[in-house]
């Protein structure tokens, strides 16, 4: 099975659960600057919410790499919202992406709010999740 993790992030928040995960299974976390060199079976794909969308950055991945993506795991950090899933399923939908129902979300620091997050908590939770996946 060929995995790969990407990430886009302003932050540095979404950057942290990206290694994370990557170190977990086995790959290396790269920003979505980079593009898919061969096919993913999964694709772990990290975003934050802005305006309560999905990055264009992230929007131009998918449609950039759709023919290489199997399935996408979506992971996340924001202050406010509980899950990147929603604009994720929306946009991995409409480039014809599937899209797996379960994803990883944490907060991320912002401002005064949850300073200090992503935490190692929240690094191991995600590394457990990236696991549990590729088990299943």
């Amino acid at each position: 099975m060929n995995v790969a993790v990407r990430y886009y992030t302003r932050s540095g928040n979404t950057e942290k659960l990206a290694k994370g995960i990557a170190e977990a299974i086995g790959v290396t976390a790269a920003n979505v600057a980079v593009p898919l060199e061969e096919r993913a079976d999964i694709l772990f794909l990290g975003c934050s919410y802005y305006a309560f969308d999905v990055d264009p950055n992230v929007k131009k991945y998918i449609c950039d790499n759709k023919q290489k993506i199997e399935k996408i795991v979506c992971f996340g950090t924001s202050a406010m919202m509980k899950s990147v899933y929603k604009p994720m399923k929306k946009v991995a939908e409409e480039y014809g992406v599937e899209i797996e129902k379960e994803d990883f979300h944490c907060h991320g620091s912002f401002g005064p709010m949850h300073k200090g997050r992503p935490n190692a908590e929240d690094i191991s939770k995600a590394q457990q999740f990236a696991k549990r996946i590729l088990s299943q």
